[in-house]
């Protein structure tokens, strides 16, 4: 894959998790009701990852069973439940101060050399189907 396209991954990434987390910030989320940050719970990061399997679970429900989404019915669900998987990613990214933009861009790079994402070894006996 060009280097271009990794850069721009980068920035678009960076700028979702600026955006995705302040957004949450702003609504609270980062904080108890009573003000204290909640990031002296260590089980704060784990939490927040099951939030993002719970939206992944609500896309296949909503692909499995063909349905609009609820709120954005122009839409369909697994298209709106698939996006708030990843505004739940770049939250906590943003949360955790980690640099998912560069993960993103280094490991699009990495797998662009990957001898088993190949069209051909995909089709070998034994190469991955999906």
């Amino acid at each position: 894959m060009p280097n271009h396209i990794n850069v721009a991954a980068a920035a678009a990434a960076g700028y979702l998790t600026k955006i995705c987390h302040q957004a949450a910030v702003d609504g609270g989320w980062w904080t108890h009701p009573n003000g204290e940050p909640i990031t002296d719970n260590p089980l704060v990061f784990s939490n927040k990852l099951m939030l993002t399997v719970g939206e992944l679970a609500e896309a296949m429900e909503g692909d499995r069973k063909n349905l609009p989404d609820a709120h954005l019915p122009h839409r369909s669900a697994r298209e709106v439940e698939l996006a708030d998987a990843a505004i739940r990613l770049f939250d906590l990214a943003g949360g955790f101060q980690l640099d998912l933009a560069g993960a993103i861009a280094e490991k699009l790079a990495y797998n662009a050399k990957r001898a088993d994402h190949t069209r051909d070894a995909r089709a070998a006996e034994g190469g991955k189907a999906y």
